[in-house]
């Protein structure tokens, strides 16, 4: 099968780390992942093959357009290189916890070409809350 799908709950540890669950990292073409906070309250897990996709189109960015240097460097410093330790788990620097509000139990949400990290909470409020019609979204989908 491919891409990311369906969602786990996993306990963050006093250090930081949260399991990376592995229906996910069978899913990713190596260990190697891009952590990141690009929009508020949540994080994004980039596999390294759909991160070097990212990166193309950062440095393109870069490239063309002179006023998205600094746009290119707040996405760049707010990025960390993460890989599973032997039991799975990645490491969520404390400042990505803080910026999603991650602590406790963190919902590891799979969508397609990446995975989102949140406080289940907030997604319950963020995306279940403004799902909108979903019965008219799925016919269109799935005909």
């Amino acid at each position: 099968m491919n891409g990311f799908v369906g969602q786990y709950e996993h306990q963050m540890d006093p250090k930081g780390r949260v399991s990376l669950p592995s229906a996910f990292r069978r899913e990713a073409e190596g260990d190697r992942y891009v952590l990141l906070q690009w929009e508020p309250r949540y994080l994004t897990l980039f596999p390294e093959q759909k991160w070097n996709d990212v990166q193309a189109n950062l440095l393109e960015f870069r490239r063309t357009d002179p006023s998205a240097w600094n746009q290119v460097r707040m996405v760049i410093a707010h990025a960390v290189e993460v890989s599973p330790d032997k039991q799975g788990r990645i490491l969520v620097p404390a400042t990505l916890q803080a910026a999603a509000d991650l602590r406790g139990t963190v919902l590891l949400s799979g969508n397609l070409d990446r995975v989102e990290l949140w406080d289940p909470a907030t997604y319950r409020e963020v995306v279940q809350g403004h799902a909108g019609d979903m019965q008219q979204f799925a016919h269109r989908l799935f005909g």
